[in-house]
């Protein structure tokens, strides 16, 4: 008959098997998939309630450039969505009395071209650059105010309180608003045109009146404005006529 195994020996097998246990289950164990590229769509399609947005930015191609230069960009990117609220509270037809290039300007209105944490647009210079800066001539910034936890965001024509981070990870940062940033430039008066220049035969009502019209003062009988020759013609005559009259009697 076989001899007991020693005590020793048993718990040195039971060490050896505890030890080797979760390096097994370790090796088993699916390695994490790798994150994919960033999709803008994607993100707020997974929100929800960002349905107008997105259509804008599909229609814009606004999408495809935020997730060209996010994914290539070591500044990243910010967001500002508004809901499909905000765009049933815009007064009727505002975004069909649009024009193609204002719809453009209004969907890169709400991006920026850097990341921006809530606390870092808590003391931003303002306005902040956008997407939209630069073009026709317009600012399109954006103006940042807050305190404590609360930060606002302002147009010139819209404000609104920022609440909700949809993501807040660098290269970017997708931010809920509730209301459409609408562009103070959208609102403010073109420049007049200039006016034609002095002398090019162009008269308007008033002004011929008191410039003569060609934005020249008019002429009170001085030499040169055909007054004066005129004065010394009707002399010459009275003087023959009178001489005439003396020589007759």
């Amino acid at each position: 008959m076989a001899a007991p195994p020693h005590y020793s020996t048993l718990i040195l097998l039971s060490l050896t098997t505890i030890l080797l246990l979760p390096a097994a289950h370790a090796q088993s164990a699916p390695a994490p998939a790798p994150s994919g590229p960033i999709n803008i769509t994607g993100i707020l399609e997974k929100a929800g309630q960002y349905t107008a947005f997105i259509r804008l930015l599909n229609q814009t191609q606004a999408g495809a450039q935020i997730n060209s230069q996010v994914n290539n960009s070591h500044d990243g990117m910010t967001v500002f969505a508004p809901t499909d609220n905000a765009f049933n509270n815009l007064p009727a037809g505002a975004l069909n009395n649009l024009t193609d290039q204002q719809q453009v300007q209004l969907v890169l209105y709400h991006i920026c071209p850097k990341f921006y944490s809530l606390d870092s647009l808590q003391t931003v210079s303002n306005p902040v650059r956008t997407q939209a800066s630069g073009q026709d001539g317009g600012v399109f910034g954006l103006y940042f105010s807050g305190a404590a936890n609360q930060v606002n965001v302002s147009t010139g024509v819209v404000e609104v309180p920022i609440y909700n981070a949809v993501r807040k990870d660098f290269p970017l940062a997708v931010y809920q608003v509730d209301k459409v940033l609408l562009p103070r430039e959208f609102y403010e008066a073109k420049a007049p045109a200039a006016s034609p220049p002095a002398g090019n035969g162009t008269r308007s009502g008033g002004g011929a009146a008191a410039s003569g019209g060609d934005g020249v003062a008019p002429s009170t009988g001085n030499p040169g404005n055909g007054s004066g020759k005129m004065s010394v013609g009707l002399g010459l005559v009275s003087g023959f006529w009178l001489l005439g009259m003396g020589l007759l009697f």
